[in-house]
């Protein structure tokens, strides 16, 4: 036979062979190698056989028992792992995906997925297989191995396949299951953790800052926002992340923890992404959800202690100092003023805060508790503070007020707490008599009626540069003096303007 290049295939015990060799084959194991010695009686006897058997010849066959099969054959199938949760199985018109090594009964390798590097990929159970294969897979778990065993009528039968596998050869597959998935699947989700109370969940239309790590069905890790340091920041709803990944997102609370299961018909399809993702591949995205905003939010203020004297309540304009602890919506830590031993001080409205600080702040009274709920296009906007606050997070400042200073009316930075007291109130500034006021004789001046208590300057602000703004307006051609037609008091102004 090694010099026809072929084994001899035959059935034994059916008078298809010698009666010495079909005594002789009996009981062979596969690989198993004997020498066969066949008197005359059992071979050709005293006739022979034409030019090549002698009569009366005893015969020597060197026999190697390369494949065995009976027709009453099945599939035989040996699993070798399973994981412990295994939810699904295998089924008819499924999508697998798998790697395997085919070999002959005899050990021979004839072909490989992994020397392809790339798993075969087929629908079960519509003829795409041969019969032994199509049968085999059915029922695996997802990372299962198993060997499947299968006689040739269920393999490729009498043509063999090529130079590869014989005529009537059996066929071993050792089949590792990556993945699989159905084309009429949705995405599967599992919940790890759900946070109690969960007072707001996604919903179409938030933006979203959340973390994951992505993986093939058999763990590969694809990307990890965590190896970047950086959320995944998007719109839901908006077609900017795959469909199973939109689906998958709606309905999180904050802080919460899932698994997405997403099939490659909600994913990336058919192609995948090249070097990254296997084409038809299933996706699984274990997320975490940082934080939620709409860009229709307001502040949100949460008062958890108010004293029972409340009489005067912060206001535009006022001067206000108070104590805050910041953090993000995972309880991620910003800044405290308790680190510094010492209040925050700004004036309410002047733009020294973002400006949901500056709502949240207002109409507070001293000794309230309140927590101000900050979303980004209020707060820090999409640029954040770098190294500080990252990009379109939501703030949540934990605030006490400890003192408000009343301001002064919106577009005054002076104003007089009693009558004029001079009827000739640029005389009474021009200290030396020259007829023009001196930036110094002038200084002098407001800060004098500020310290006697007729006079108050808008508090949180430097006294000087409230009084250098003032000269400055009252001294209109900038000739660095006023004269007396450039004094005018703020009510004496005009209130109209001139077009421009």
């Amino acid at each position: 036979s090694y010099d026809r290049g072929s084994t001899y295939n035959v059935f034994v015990g059916k008078g298809r062979l010698i009666a010495g060799m079909d005594k002789a084959l009996i009981g062979m194991c596969v690989n198993e190698r004997r020498f066969i010695k066949v008197p005359p009686h059992l071979a050709y006897g005293e006739e022979g056989m034409s030019d090549i058997i002698p009569p009366g010849a005893t015969l020597f066959f060197d026999v190697l028992m390369l494949d065995i099969w009976n027709p009453e054959d099945k599939v035989k199938i040996d699993v070798h792992s399973k994981p412990g949760n295994c939810s699904r199985t295998v089924q008819v018109s499924d999508f697998v995906r798998y790697h395997y090594n085919g070999t002959l009964l005899d050990g021979t390798l004839f072909d490989s997925s992994h020397t392809q590097q790339q798993t075969y990929d087929t629908y079960i159970g519509i003829g795409w297989l041969i019969a032994g294969m199509d049968e085999g897979l059915l029922g695996m778990c997802m990372g299962e191995k198993r060997t499947i065993t299968m006689p040739p009528f269920l393999g490729y039968g009498d043509k063999g396949d090529g130079k590869d596998v014989a005529s009537q050869a059996t066929l071993v597959f050792h089949v590792t299951l990556v993945d699989f998935h159905n084309p009429k699947d949705s995405i599967a989700i599992e919940r790890e953790f759900v946070p109690d109370p969960c007072s707001r969940k996604t919903k179409v239309g938030d933006f979203v800052r959340y973390h994951y790590n992505g993986t093939l069905m058999d763990g590969t890790l694809f990307d990890s926002s965590y190896s970047r340091n950086h959320t995944y920041n998007t719109y839901i709803g908006k077609g900017y992340v795959i469909v199973g990944m939109e689906e998958g997102l709606l309905g999180v609370c904050v802080g919460e923890k899932r698994t997405i299961i997403i099939p490659p018909h909600l994913g990336y399809g058919e192609e995948g992404i090249s070097g990254t993702i296997p084409g038809s591949a299933v996706l699984v995205f274990h997320i975490q959800m940082i934080d939620v905003h709409n860009p229709s939010d307001e502040i949100e203020i949460k008062t958890y202690h108010k004293p029972s004297n409340c009489t005067i309540r912060s206001k535009k304009g006022d001067y206000v100092k108070y104590h805050y602890n910041a953090t993000l919506m995972d309880g991620t830590k910003l800044d405290s003023t308790h680190n510094y031993g010492k209040t925050y001080n700004i004036v309410l409205g002047s733009g020294q805060v973002v400006i949901g600080m500056d709502m949240g702040l207002t109409n507070m009274c001293v000794e309230e508790k309140r927590t101000i709920i900050i979303p980004p296009h209020l707060g820090y906007g999409e640029s954040g503070v770098v190294g500080e606050v990252p990009g379109s997070a939501v703030l949540i400042f934990d605030v006490e007020m400890v003192e408000v200073v009343t301001g002064l009316p919106e577009g005054y930075m002076f104003v007089w707490t009693s009558e004029v007291s001079s009827p000739d109130l640029f005389q009474e500034i021009d200290k030396d008599e020259n007829k023009e006021v001196s930036p110094e004789e002038f200084s002098k001046y407001i800060l004098a009626q500020v310290e006697s208590g007729q006079g108050r300057l808008a508090p949180g602000f430097s006294p000087d540069k409230i009084i250098e703004n003032m000269f400055s307006n009252q001294d209109r051609n900038g000739d660095g003096k006023i004269s007396a037609e450039e004094f005018r008091l703020k009510n004496e102004e005009k209130t109209s303007h001139d077009e421009l």
